[in-house]
């Protein structure tokens, strides 16, 4: 056999290694894709184009054991060629005595349902005798259907690699890879992808276009598992699996009445496995007769296998990108909502406003339908209510539940001080059927333990509670009863109105593990007016705690409206935010987005959190145009906390720098306001200052708590000023580490 320069020959296909086939390697597959394209040689006498002779090669290209004759003219061994005009070119050879050669000619070989589509390059030489006449024709080729079939494969491929690098769907480019294997096999093969779930455990539908519905609805969804088919099969083992006979198969024990319906006979299946080797589904060939493997399938299996890795893995990329920015613009959604909510909701002093602003808050963002209640006098009353329509509007405006009923959820709540969800319409008499309503969520309001009030939620139509409103609607109504609570404080106690500037100073502060904690708070004059000074200190979900000192610009109800802005967006934010400074940029935005006629003051703060821990408290603190905080340590000697930042109100890009320190234990950190340091002297001209107050602090008592640093600081600040009334409200924050 005549060997071609680049090209390997093969007299017999290599067999299937088995029904269980591990890959070589990329070599091997590269090679038997690329198959060995065969040399085939035939002489030809006389005008006749009688076979003289001809290699093994000739007769199995042009159609194996039926054509193995020779001293027959070559137009009736093979009548097809008469045809295709290759006759005629043998004539004109040997005729002229001229060679012809031909590169990548298309060549049908065989008739009928057995005719086969081929590629050769070849020459027709002519046959000399040794007078030089013309004798016959010698035909010398190269069939090359195998390796133009792999230039079609190469390039098809090359085209699904595009197709998955410029993301296009997952279905698209499975069916898409079927229809090109299809196509392209010269044997009849049916191709199927099955994706496995993300345990692993089934499969689902992938892409099969050339298998009826009913089978690819049959098999959706089989599981991983020894002797689950060919598929099942080999995504349990991780490696391919070849049934040549599923008639006999004991693998298709369960499957072998679809697979006849389907009018499969064959099936080899491989493992898409995934980089780290986890399973991403099954890459199956059917085939309609029974049928082994050659290296070539194998190889071509193994191919597209890895294909649809690429494909299925870039997918889920996707999808995990794409949910990880639904989640992440959803959290920017309820921080969106809830500092709109804590503006709306801090906008107004008046108990009355402030639920009413709640209610047309959650209707319809958290629910279509809304209801406030609140005991007043030993009696529910509904202060606001909010709907899709002004006549239903009335209708749950009009409805009073009854305070002491035990059927009614209202009563409940207020009773427990628990929320209640149901997807059912609430139990107790109601307008629920002319509403529609189809579930509810009753949170209850909360003061210093007790239900005052309650914030009903009513579901219609096909509208449900999930977790995520649950919580939203929770956090808004905790807020919202804060709000309400510090409106209705101003309004009965007008003596607590300057507390309005943080949503109320604390009536008592928190045990704070690690950490002895004082506050003092001075109004200007007589304390009716509302001043600027606030504080705060509240834990943090993981265990650490929150603390604030600052002062708004101002006075009045605008620097109250800003000073529980202030306080209430930081308290809603902090759960959400990683760090001191993002709660400040959080804050600064608020009070950038203010409404005009809620008043422009600039606002100084020191914002930081601190966590407990066996050498004190680790603190970290962001300042932002606030005086600077003093370190008073162990010895007595104090320093200043260098932190820089701007002003919160001004602009909505605002420089910050935070700045961490340690607290060990008998050391205190101080927050004060500028009433502190500019307290004027008797004579009115001379300010206390940053230095008296240093000063000051060297003769507190051998280690001091926070009260004892307080009590020096206030004496020292009375004394300077002769007892005078101060022009400015004053306030104070220490805390202290006790250690242990």
């Amino acid at each position: 056999m005549t060997r071609v320069p680049g090209q390997q020959t093969s007299d017999a296909a290599p067999s299937a290694r088995g029904r269980d086939h591990l890959p070589d390697g990329p070599e091997d597959d590269v090679r038997a894709l690329f198959g060995q394209s065969t040399a085939v040689f035939a002489s030809l006498a006389g005008p006749a184009h009688m076979v003289e002779s001809a290699n093994s090669a000739f007769f199995a290209a042009i159609g194996g054991p039926e054509r193995n004759r020779t001293g027959m003219p070559l137009g009736r061994l093979m009548p097809e060629l008469v045809d295709q005009g290759f006759v005629a070119l043998l004539d004109r050879v040997y005729r002229t005595g001229k060679a012809h050669t031909g590169r990548d000619v298309r060549v049908m070989l065989g008739q009928g349902a057995a005719a086969r589509e081929a590629y050769f390059d070849f020459i027709y030489e002519p046959r000399l005798d040794v007078g030089g006449n013309v004798m016959g024709v010698r035909v010398v080729g190269v069939e090359t259907t195998q390796v133009r079939q792999a230039q079609r494969l190469t390039a098809e491929h090359r085209a699904l690699l595009e197709q998955i690098a410029r993301q296009a769907p997952l279905t698209d480019v499975l069916d898409g890879m079927a229809r090109v294997i299809e196509e392209l096999s010269p044997d009849e093969v049916l191709v199927s992808v099955l994706l496995a779930d993300a345990d692993g455990r089934h499969l689902r539908h992938g892409a099969a276009p050339s298998l009826p519905d009913f089978y690819n609805e049959a098999i959706d969804g089989i599981a991983t598992g020894e002797g689950v088919g060919s598929c099942g099969t080999a995504a349990h083992r991780r490696r391919s699996v070849i049934v040549s006979d599923i008639a006999t198969d004991p693998f298709w024990d369960d499957f072998r009445d679809l697979a006849e319906q389907a009018r499969v006979a064959a099936c080899w299946s491989t493992p898409i496995l995934a980089r780290d080797g986890s399973l991403l589904g099954t890459f199956a060939m059917y085939h309609r007769v029974p049928r082994a493997p050659q290296e070539a399938d194998l190889a071509l299996a193994r191919v597209f296998a890895d294909t649809a890795a690429l494909a299925v893995e870039r997918h889920r990329e996707e999808q995990a990108r794409q949910v990880a920015e639904a989640r992440e613009k959803a959290a920017r959604d309820d921080l969106a909502f809830l500092l709109r909510a804590s503006t709306a909701l801090g906008s107004d002093l008046d108990a009355t406003q402030t639920l009413q602003r709640l209610a047309a808050l959650c209707s319809p963002t958290l629910a279509p339908l809304c209801a406030v209640d609140v005991i007043e006098g030993g009696r529910v009353h509904r202060v606001a209510a909010s709907a899709p329509t002004e006549e239903q509007q009335k209708l749950l405006a009009s409805h009073i539940p009854v305070y002491d009923a035990s059927d009614d959820a209202v009563a409940r709540v207020l009773a427990s001080g628990l929320s209640e969800v149901a997807r059912r319409t609430p139990t107790g008499p109601g307008p629920w059927h002319g509403l529609g309503v189809t579930g509810y969520l009753c949170l209850p309001l909360m003061d210093r333990g007790t239900a005052f009030g309650t914030l009903t939620l009513l579901s219609t139509d096909e509208h449900a509670f999930d977790g995520h409103t649950v919580a939203l609607a929770e956090e808004l109504a905790r807020r919202a009863a804060s709000a309400a609570r510090n409106a209705r404080q101003y309004t009965h106690r007008v003596t607590l109105a300057r507390d309005l500037q943080a949503g109320l100073l604390m009536p008592e502060l928190p045990d704070v593990p690690g950490a002895d904690v004082a506050t003092y708070y001075h109004p200007a004059g007589e304390g009716l007016d509302i001043g600027g000074d606030f504080y705060d200190i509240f834990p943090l979900p993981d265990g650490r705690w929150a603390f604030m000192l600052g002062d708004v610009c101002g006075r009045g109800a605008n620097a109250a409206t800003t000073t529980a802005l202030v306080r209430h967006t930081a308290r809603a934010v902090a759960p959400l935010l990683p760090d001191p400074e993002a709660v400040v940029r959080a804050v600064n935005r608020a009070l950038c987005n203010r409404p005009d006629s809620h008043g422009s003051g600039f606002v100084t703060l020191v914002y930081g959190h601190l966590t407990h821990t066996p050498d004190g408290l680790d603190v970290e603190l962001i300042r932002a145009g606030h005086t600077l905080p003093l370190v008073l340590d162990a010895d007595h000697r104090t320093r200043p906390v260098e932190a820089d930042g701007a002003l919160l109100g001004i602009t909505p890009d605002t420089h910050l720098r935070p700045h961490r320190l340690r607290l060990r234990p008998h050391e205190s950190l101080l927050l004060y306001t500028d009433g502190i340091t500019e307290a004027r002297g008797e004579d009115g001209e001379d300010q206390f200052g940053e230095e008296r107050l240093a000063d000051a602090l060297t003769g507190a008592p051998h280690r001091p708590g926070a009260h004892d640093v307080i009590d020096t600081l206030t004496r020292a600040v009375r004394s300077f000023t002769g007892g005078q009334d101060v022009d400015d409200d004053q306030a104070v924050l220490v805390l202290t580490a006790t250690g242990g």
